[in-house]
């Protein structure tokens, strides 16, 4: 006797309250003695969905459950089971596993769920386990909804079947008694104690479980169960007794007298050996059996009367009669009568039989029968049959001989779960003897047809259909004139039209149809689809039958036709080769690469390979595979501008000129560049070069490139590495892939056919990473100066030199280029623009340009330098002229719409087509007037001197809109605590406000506390941190009587909360602008400043020092406050973006105090706040 609890409870999400449910059933158990606890399926959470189920798979709560539950059952010294979720890392499914915990919290079993619940109830509850559960093996243990495994588990020796469970509430009221009752019953067969553990109450909006676990004895009696009504954890208890179990089935023995109905012999059908193809139900087949095993047991069902047989299709094309895995073959057969059975001929075998099968009905494999071979089963299934007319076996009388022993009884399910390895009691069937011969044998279930209605109108009709292409295809192959008599009299109904079902098996069996579409039509139980798979299978016959008649017929006559052309081919082309007037395809094309190499300047080694590999295309067939890859790889071969090089230009005048029409300042770019030229003109030579511009967008970083190809007279190539996550992209493919072709780098050498191009890689900061490879390991040897001399691409496998190349890269940032890639690069940082370089650039470039785009390059439209100014302060604020130049585009392509529209149509505007015509002649016309226009040129509108516009600061609005940009800067006025800090992006400079405020009144009760928002980093938090310490111990030594630090609640706000902000150099900004706060004292709004502070109170240096003073420059700031580690970085900045600003190093906090704070009377700090404390004070008094 063992006493068991049954536990249920509402799982939900959340892992670990369910785990301390979990422990609280189990104290609660055991403290009235259960030895053994159940709990639900799903116990560690059910999710809210298929996605939030997966995620919680894969989280650690769910390891700290199952660890932690153990321990549990360990500490209490009991068994228990369990249903859990665990994660399959091969694919994207999960498993529903039961675990089975032993006292020392061992897990020494555990199944995984073998049927997944699908649901789909109009209006109701939607489920599909399918979608993401993978599912189980085994059959231990079974699913409640089918009692055929609760049978098997019983002949595996089983006597508690148990059922982990998270049943829904629609189902339940309805099924769930019934069926865990029928489980422990089961009509009667395999009397087993039955645990149900379920789920219960509303899990989510979605899901609930009906509850009222059971736990049910063999009788079917429910000993003890749960509510349904209450949703609060609870537990069952009764006493599991194993006796009971097999004084149960001794006193109703009725298992030993079940008569199985589908334990076949199993003789499978194949594509292999002579199996040919599927059989259906009521047509003869003819197999050869070789397997002796296979012969012996079909002697002695003939011999028994028992010819039956189940015939399945492999799906291997290999001849064999026994299989040992049930995936060997299709699920679905047919049943079949053993007509006649005599020696097999010119088979290799002189045992072989060839056997006769008439199949009765379509069945389905269950599963798979282990075989037993001893004598003892023999003799066993011997002793059955001979009394299977004896009163007493037929009834299962325990007196009489062929009764079997009970085993000892014991208490052994807490041992584990039954193991599939347990003895196979399958002695009571009437084919057991079977289990003597070394056969497959199956548990099989019937398939039946779906009814359907005969005088169905779709049914008649394909029925119709097949009987006309019976027809068509007699006329053509006379066997099938033979067969088709042959069913014609055997049909019971004499009307084709009555049996729709055997006229598809028929059109399956006589055609020649591939073997997955005869499995196909015989696993489909529709007798309409049946038939249009049928009708299918057999129009393809008839499509054979008819070529193979047309072939017969025109073969002889095509290869007659085909020979003749190839002796004139042949004769032809000897004929031209004598007379040197042609020589053949392949000759041509080997003397157009002899042709190309002969004018290239290639290496030794690349010169080798070439003929190596042009001596294989010549001795290799035109239509063979490799003729392709190897004339395509000759192709890349001699497409490479091997030793062909552009002549440079080394005058410096003309590289100036070239620079200056192209771009306005970019001093630092622009010397390199002459740099670059003076060198080569000293040496005669010139080295490739890896440059990197770094700047915000819109500065000129990619057209800069086109201009020093243009200054340099070298050929120009860009290519984008932003998101690139192939490194073949870089490196090529190898040779051996399907459409493999050379890396980017190979491809530009073949675009620009010289050695020394200037290649420009964009975007190197946004470049990817993907399982394909790094791509920007695979730039490292690119760009590596000691490497690219001998860059090796995959395709061509040969190394090609690139130090030649001129290789320009671009970025905004730095931060997201691989160290060591940056390492070999010389880095150019290009700043943004001021109003004063954007008026010239302007004016100078982007004027004339959008004049001349927009139509508009002799007609009077003038853009005022108001205008422009208006354009750069209220509209184009950015850091590079990108915007700027869309604007002034805008402005002029509004300008041509205004002079057309004053214009009107002119004579020159006539319509192209002539809606008068008839339709029937457009097509024509539209295809004349295709035609002829690429000749016509449609002259450009002459503008009159007279019509003149003038877009200047009054007008401006009607042809842009409303600025953008309403004010310089955000304060016109900065109240205390208020400072302009400066600040670095991406995109350049920026000024960046800080804001301090009291979130409350100060007084004697007040608590001191500090907040800082506005999505700060992690480092700008840090330094928020230091300034409000340090300006608490700035105010405590310098101003002891000064109580505010002590009793004020400060909030630090960066305004634009929506864009996250991180950096070190708002130190001394938020700093000051606590201390603005603290000493009630107003920054003017004209001072910006930056620069990391520590608690020390010194000031560290800073990046992006000239972008930051354009962003203020921008903002109308004069004054500026930087670290005095800066001041290198200020005096290279040239003097016209300095010109205006007040420039204020600093190396210590104090500097900035005595800078910002030196108009404030500083006798009156220690004072102030005193007053407002102390009539606060009274005023609550």
């Amino acid at each position: 006797m063992v006493l068991v609890a049954c536990c249920q409870f509402c799982s939900t999400r959340s892992i670990l309250k369910n785990l301390e449910i979990c422990k609280e059933l189990m104290n609660r158990a055991v403290s009235v003695g259960a030895q053994v606890c159940f709990f639900p399926e799903a116990s560690d959470f059910i999710g809210l969905n298929h996605k939030d189920t997966m995620e919680l798979t894969f989280s650690p709560e769910r390891e700290t459950f199952i660890n932690e539950f153990r321990s549990h059952v360990k500490l209490l010294k009991i068994h228990a089971s369990i249903g859990v979720h665990e994660p399959i890392f091969s694919n994207d499914h999960i498993a529903n596993v039961c675990l089975w915990i032993d006292d020392q919290g061992n897990v020494i079993n555990k199944y995984q769920k073998l049927h997944l619940f699908t649901i789909n109830l109009v209006d109701h509850q939607r489920m599909k386990e399918s979608a993401y559960i993978e599912r189980g093996k085994s059959i231990v243990p079974p699913f409640k909804t089918y009692p055929e495994l609760s049978i098997k588990l019983r002949n595996l020796g089983a006597e508690v079947i148990i059922y982990p469970s998270a049943f829904i509430s629609r189902t339940g009221a309805d099924h769930w008694t019934i069926l865990i009752c029928a489980r422990a019953i089961e009509t009667q067969a395999s009397f087993s104690y039955v645990i149900a553990a379920n789920q219960t109450g509303k899990h989510n909006e979605t899901r609930e479980s009906y509850g009222h676990s059971m736990i049910v004895d063999p009788w079917g009696i429910v000993l003890a169960s749960c509510s349904t009504s209450s949703k609060e954890p609870s537990f069952c208890i009764a006493d599991i007794d194993s006796s009971l179990v097999h004084k149960v089935r001794k006193e109703l023995p009725l298992t030993r007298r079940r008569f199985s109905t589908s334990s076949f012999i199993f003789r499978s059908s194949g594509s292999g050996g002579n199996h040919g193809k599927g059989k259906f139900n009521g047509f003869y087949k003819a197999i050869v059996i070789k397997n002796p095993s296979v012969i012996e047991a079909i002697k002695e069902m003939i011999r028994r009367s028992q010819p039956y047989i189940g015939a399945f299709l492999l799906k291997e094309d290999v001849d064999t009669d026994t299989i040992t895995n049930i995936n060997q073959v299709y699920s679905v057969g047919v049943f079949s009568q053993i007509t006649s059975v005599f020696p097999a001929n010119n088979v290799g075998d002189e045992n072989a039989l060839t056997v006769v099968l008439y199949p009765h009905r379509r069945i389905k494999i269950v599963d798979l029968i282990k075989p037993q071979t001893n004598i003892n089963n023999l003799m066993n299934s011997e002793n059955i049959l001979t009394n299977n007319n004896d009163d007493n076996a037929e009834y299962g009388d325990s007196n009489s001989e062929t009764y079997v022993a009970d085993q000892n009884v014991e208490d052994s399910f807490v041992k584990g779960p039954v193991n599939d390895s347990s003895v196979n009691d399958d002695s009571h069937y009437a084919t057991s003897f079977l289990n003597a011969y070394d056969v497959s044998l199956v548990n099989v279930e019937n398939l039946v047809d779906e009814s359907f209605d005969p005088k169905n109108n779709i049914i008649r009709a394909v029925t119709s259909e097949i009987v006309s292409v019976f027809k068509d295809i007699a006329t053509f192959n006379p066997l099938f004139r033979d067969q088709i008599a042959n069913f014609s009299m055997f049909q019971s109904t004499g009307n084709v039209f009555e049996e729709p079902a055997k006229l598809a098996d028929f059109a399956a069996a006589v055609s020649a149809g591939e073997i997955s579409e005869l499995q196909d039509i015989l696993e489909t139980l529709s007798i309409e689809a049946r038939l249009q798979k049928s009708l299918l299978v057999l129009k393809k016959e008839l499509m054979n039958a008819q070529l193979q008649s047309k072939i017969s017929k025109d073969v002889e006559s095509k290869i007659q036709k085909r020979q003749r052309e190839y002796y004139l081919i042949e004769q032809m082309k000897g004929i031209k080769r004598e007379l040197g007037l042609e020589t053949d395809g392949k000759d041509k094309l080997v003397e157009n690469f002899k042709d190309k190499a002969s004018k290239l300047s290639m290496p030794e080694n690349v010169k080798k390979t070439f003929d190596e590999e042009l001596n294989k295309l010549i001795y290799l067939e035109p239509s063979a595979s490799e003729f392709n890859v190897t004339r395509n790889y000759l192709d890349w071969l001699t497409q490479i501008p091997w030793g062909q090089r552009s002549i440079e230009n080394y005058d410096i005048n003309y590289a100036i000129k070239v620079l200056d029409e192209d771009h306005y300042g970019l001093k630092d770019i622009k010397d390199w560049i002459l740099e670059f030229i003076a060198v080569g003109k000293l040496r005669g030579t010139v080295e490739g070069k890896i440059l990197c511009f770094i700047g915000p967008p819109g500065v000129g970083k990619t057209s800069i490139g086109k201009s020093i190809a243009r200054a340099l007279n070298r050929q120009f190539y860009r290519f984008s590495v932003g998101g690139l996550t192939d490194i073949a992209e870089i490196k090529g493919h190898r040779r051996t892939y399907v459409g493999a072709m050379p890396g980017k780098i190979i491809q530009s050498l073949k675009k620009v056919q010289t050695e020394n191009p200037l290649i420009l890689i964009d975007e190197v900061d946004k470049i990817g990473r993907g399982h394909q490879g790094d791509p920007s390991s695979a730039l490292l040897e690119l760009l590596d100066p000691e490497q690219n001399s001998s860059f090796l691409d995959h395709y061509l496998d040969l190394p090609v030199d690139l130090s030649k190349v001129l290789f320009v890269c671009t970025a905004n940032i730095t931060d997201h280029i691989p160290v060591p890639l940056l390492d070999r690069m010389e880095i150019i940082h290009i700043s943004g623009y001021v109003a004063d370089e954007k008026m010239a650039i302007a004016k100078n470039y982007l004027v004339p340009e959008a004049k001349e785009l927009a139509g508009l390059k002799d007609i009077n439209v003038d853009l005022t330098n108001d205008a422009i100014e208006l354009l750069i302060k209220y509209y184009c604020r950015e850091s590079g002229v990108r915007s700027l130049k869309k604007y002034i585009n805008k402005v002029y392509r509004k300008s041509t719409l205004n002079i057309v529209k004053t214009l009107g149509n002119t004579s020159e505007e006539e319509p192209i087509i002539d809606d008068k015509k008839d339709h029937a002649n457009e097509q024509s016309d539209l295809a004349a007037h295709s035609s002829n226009s690429s000749e016509k040129v449609r002259k450009p509108l002459k503008v009159p001197d007279t019509i003149s516009i003038t877009i200047d600061s009054s007008n401006l609005k009607d042809y842009v809109g409303p600025p953008i940009f309403t004010t310089d800067r955000l304060y016109d006025t900065t109240p205390p605590g208020v400072v302009m800090g400066l600040a670095w992006t991406s995109q350049g400079g920026a000024v960046l406000y800080v804001e301090s405020i009291l979130e409350n009144t100060i007084s004697s009760k007040s608590k001191p506390s500090f907040t800082c928002t506005g999505q700060l980093g992690n480092v700008m938090k840090e330094s928020s941190t230091i300034a409000y310490s340090y300006s608490k111990k700035y105010i405590s030594e310098n101003y002891p009587d000064n109580k505010f630090f002590e009793k004020a609640r400060i909030h630090l706000h960066c305004p634009e909360g929506a864009v996250p902000k991180d950096g070190p150099s708002a130190g001394i900004t938020m700093t000051t602008s606590i201390l603005s706060l603290a000493l009630n004292y107003s920054i003017p709004s004209t001072i910006a400043m930056t620069g990391e502070i520590t608690l020390t109170g010194k000031v560290l240096k800073i990046g992006g020092l000239k972008e930051k003073i354009i962003a203020a420059k921008r903002s109308g700031v004069d004054t500026i406050i930087y670290p005095d580690a800066n001041q290198a970085d200020w005096d290279i900045i040239p003097d016209n973006i300095k010109e205006g600003l007040i420039a204020l190093p600093v190396n210590w906090y104090s500097d900035v105090f005595d800078i910002i704070f030196k108009d404030i009377d500083k006798s009156k700090i220690s004072a102030l706040w005193r007053d407002d404390i102390e009539d606060l004070d009274k005023t609550i008094l």
